[in-house]
């Protein structure tokens, strides 16, 4: 999944498309995104998704938007955890020249737990995002943790 404003014609565009990506639009419910994604991922496939649905200008965790617990809930499919880390020294055609360090760590795979009924509340969709945005901070240093710093998990054992 990736913005809409990537598909406007363009480099961009082609390269985006070229990866696979479908567009989203952000300021609203885009069924017709939530559709292919699940479509995606019932045939098996891997869909990558930004949960915040933006970038983080103070780079940190900031709140996550409920698509991405509803998709996982839908689909019951396993979240593969990923923390990414040093992307914002990546600026201007200079980062070439400069080679900036940016770290990957990819955390062990889990399912959300299972509801009681079919459906998906808003407070379980908020407690999924809770949990999914805790698997990804700890993966992460300290200062991109924001208000998800889980230093009172046992789990956490990432301490950049």
């Amino acid at each position: 999944m990736a913005k809409q404003e990537l598909f406007r014609p363009s480099l961009m565009a082609f390269v985006v498309r070229a990866y696979g990506a479908f567009p989203v639009r952000r300021d609203r419910l885009d069924r017709e995104a939530v559709r292919h994604a699940l479509e995606v991922l019932n045939k098996g496939e891997v869909l990558g998704m930004f949960p915040e649905g933006k970038r983080s200008f103070p780079y940190q965790l900031q709140e996550m938007q409920p698509g991405t617990a509803f998709i996982a809930a839908r689909s019951g499919v396993p979240i593969i955890p990923v923390g990414i880390s040093g992307s914002e020294q990546v600026k201007g055609i200079g980062f070439i020249v400069r080679r900036p360090r940016i770290t990957v760590r990819i955390g062990r795979p889990f399912t959300l737990p299972s509801g009681d009924d079919n459906k998906t509340s808003r407070s379980r969709l908020t407690q999924y995002s809770d949990l999914i945005m805790e698997r990804i901070s700890e993966l992460l240093p300290h200062s991109y943790r924001g208000n998800h710093n889980s230093q009172n998990n046992p789990r956490s054992s990432n301490e950049n």
